[in-house]
This record gives C-alpha cells, structure tokens and sequence, in this order.
C-alpha cells in the first residue's frame, strides 16, 4: 500500500483474510484491513456491510473464525474486550457508555479508579490530576471542570469526554463509531478537529462514519467495506466523493486507479457482488 506521507511505518493494526460468521451467516468474507499510528484511517460501508462486526472482532467482543490479526507488528488472540485494552485499543461506541449521574472524572476512571493506601481508598487528587491533563493534551477546553456532571454537558462535550477517556490509558489505537451522529454544525467541527489532533499526536485512529463530508475532511486513508468484503482501502488523496459511493454501494468504482495493496480484490469483488 501507498503509504503516504505520515504512513512511512509499519501498520500497528494488520488484518488479513479475517472471517466471521453467525451459524449460516457469513458476515466477514476475508476482510483485510490496516491502520497506521498518526492516521485516520475511515471505516465505511452500507448498512449491513461488516462494519460494526469488524470493529467487534478487533475489539474482542467477537473471536475471528480464521485470519490473522496482528498488533504492533505481533501476531495477537484478542479474546475479549479486555485483553484488546491490554494491547492498547480502545473503542468508543456511539451510545457512549458514560453515566450521567457521575462527573467527568467519576466516568473517565469508571471502573479503573486509582486508589491510595491499604485502605485503598480513592485517590481522587490524583484522578482529577490525570483527567484535567488528558483534557489538556487534547486541547479541550470547551469543559468548565473536571468534576461536571456529565447530564449537563452537551452533546459535543460527551463526545469529547468519552474520546479522553479511551485516550487516558495510554492508547495506541481509538476506534470511534459515529462520533459526529446527531451533533450541530460546531459541534461536529469540534469532534473532528480532536480526531485529527489524536492522530497527529501519534495514535492510530479508526473513524466509522456515514457523513462522507467528515471521511474526506479528516482521513488520510479510506476503508470501503461492501457486503462483507473490504471492496478497497486506498488514500484519501486518491478517491473522490463519487468514487467512495461507488465503493460503498457497488463494491467497485469503475474509473478508479487503484493503488494499495488490496486493490487487487476489487475487481473479484464486484464480480461476486
């Protein structure tokens, strides 16, 4: 693959040939995938496509049937949520998760608490500490405090809230599902401005999205997956608006130069499409 010019290292996410199904169901059809510490690297399909069962199998909420998965250049058995939060990956999840009767430094260590002293009471001098610096990192300062109760914060601010909480445990890939869904105009800026500054603080991150204005504005490469399938994943550089909706909805683009390392599979794809 064109790696491009933030892209000069290995991939810290390589999928090949992964397969998944549900009895009869076969969701995942030999999906390759990759994503690049310091990139976004856009996660798009139809309803239906493999999406969010993908992003469950890097996630460990479901074990691959066969493929390799391999993590910072290691060949890895993600089992469960937990052990992809030992690897460094952590998701964020359209609903969220976060729990409005807590505030923003009870919901980022939800869970994870920090505790002082054979009593093990919390330390929350320290947690507030971390919380307000991860905020601080990611240049949020659209928050009044570290101790708001999040059911006053407004849509953006969630958003921004559970993004730094997946960011504070020390993550090397963030998949964020939907980030911009059902946000304002500024809000929206907001949101995309803090997935770039994660990628250009180093992360890999992983950007699910149905609003292509938001793919083209921040991505730097594009996963199109069709009917189970990764139809191309390919620079953002090199695609255009149209060419994404043909991948999208026909699982090829008939007037696109491809040049990554999967393009080789659009044509096969189409054809069994």
């Amino acid at each position: 693959m064109d790696a491009g010019p933030r892209g000069a290292s290995e991939p810290i996410l390589r999928l090949r040939g992964i397969q998944k199904s549900f009895g009869p169901v076969h969701v995942l059809k030999g999906v390759d995938f990759e994503a690049r510490s310091g990139e976004v690297t856009a996660l798009v399909g139809d309803n239906g496509a493999g999406k969010s069962t993908l992003v469950k199998c890097i996630g460990g909420t479901y074990a691959i049937d066969e493929g390799e998965y391999i993590f910072d250049g290691r060949p890895a058995h993600v089992q469960s949520p937990r052990a992809a939060s030992a690897l460094g990956i952590e998701i964020v999840y359209q609903d969220l998760a976060l729990c409005d009767n807590l505030d923003i430094v009870e919901n980022m260590f939800l869970g994870r608490e920090e505790v002082v002293g054979a009593a093990r009471t919390l330390d929350e001098a320290k947690m507030e500490l971390m919380a307000g610096q991860t905020l601080a990192s990611l240049s949020v300062r659209t928050v009044k405090s570290v101790r708001q109760k999040v059911s006053s914060l407004s849509g953006g601010q969630r958003q921004t809230v559970a993004i730094a909480k997946a960011v504070l445990w020390n993550s090397k890939l963030v998949i964020l599902d939907e980030p911009t869904a059902a946000l304002g105009v500024a809000q929206t800026a907001q949101v995309l401005d803090l997935v770039r500054r994660l990628a250009d603080q180093g992360l890999a991150v992983v950007l699910i999205s149905h609003n292509m204005n938001d793919v083209l504005q921040v991505s730097d490469s594009i996963a199109a997956l069709y009917l189970g399938q990764m139809a191309a994943q390919v620079r953002r550089s090199e695609v255009t608006h149209t060419q994404i909706v043909e991948l999208i909805t026909a699982g090829r683009s008939g007037d696109l130069g491809l040049t990554s390392s999967v393009a080789s599979a659009v044509e096969g794809n189409g054809a069994q499409a």
